[in-house]
């Protein structure tokens, strides 16, 4: 077969694209979502983070997970909470945020590294090549408490939080004559942008420099 396997990598290149397209529309959709309603989303962030906390201490002492790797998820999580002081503005500079940077990825690796090793275990201590160890959690739990309760604050600030580049001006500070006669745009700027709309917007335009350098405006520059 020659052709069949052609068809197979021009449908995943075609899914990849699709799926990529999606992922980006719904970032955007959800960051238009929190600038027009950051109060509740902060409340629901609030209430999210501290719910994710009784869920790890729950799954320390009914099911045994690890004391330390569980104490590392709590205090990860009571450093997110840090972030929503001034939400949904941010420093990308913040002790905070840089901090909460690090500990996504150190708890993705410890967590990693437990289920790992106990998976390692339960096939060791098998008798048998036909056993199957039963103390072991399936694919589907551990992608769902990575899911739960190590990617999903992160992921939901970065959905919500601003970059504090266009934060709202000082008391002191005199609003310029564009600013007043701006009417929505001026407010739209000082309101600050999201970062997954300014990742979503930066790829966009990049796609579409690389476009132009291409030659493919090259008909509406004539129209």
């Amino acid at each position: 077969m020659w052709i069949l396997p052609l068809v197979g990598y021009l449908g995943s290149i075609v899914g990849f694209c699709f799926l990529t397209l999606a992922i980006a529309s719904g970032l955007y959709y959800l960051s238009e979502l929190v600038e027009e309603h950051t109060v509740i989303a902060k409340r629901f962030l609030t209430k999210l983070i501290y719910t994710i906390m009784v869920l790890q201490l729950l799954l320390c002492v009914v099911d045994r997970f690890p004391f330390l790797l569980t104490a590392l998820g709590i205090v990860s999580h009571i450093v997110y909470l840090g972030n929503m002081r001034r939400f949904p503005f941010v420093k990308l500079t913040d002790p905070l945020f840089l901090a909460s940077c690090v500990l996504v990825l150190l708890n993705h690796y410890v967590w990693f590294k437990h289920f790992s090793r106990h998976q390692e275990r339960a096939y060791q201590n098998m008798s048998s090549y036909y056993d199957t160890p039963s103390d072991i959690p399936t694919f589907t739990e551990i992608a769902s408490y990575f899911g739960l309760c190590i990617w999903l604050v992160p992921f939901a600030l970065f959905v919500s939080l601003s970059a504090s580049d266009n934060v709202l001006p000082t008391m002191g500070s005199e609003p310029s004559s564009s600013s007043v006669g701006g009417g929505d745009s001026s407010k739209k700027s000082r309101r600050g942008q999201g970062m997954a709309k300014a990742l979503v917007d930066s790829v966009l335009s990049g796609i579409g420099e690389i476009g132009a350098m291409s030659g493919w405006n090259r008909s509406e520059d004539r129209l």
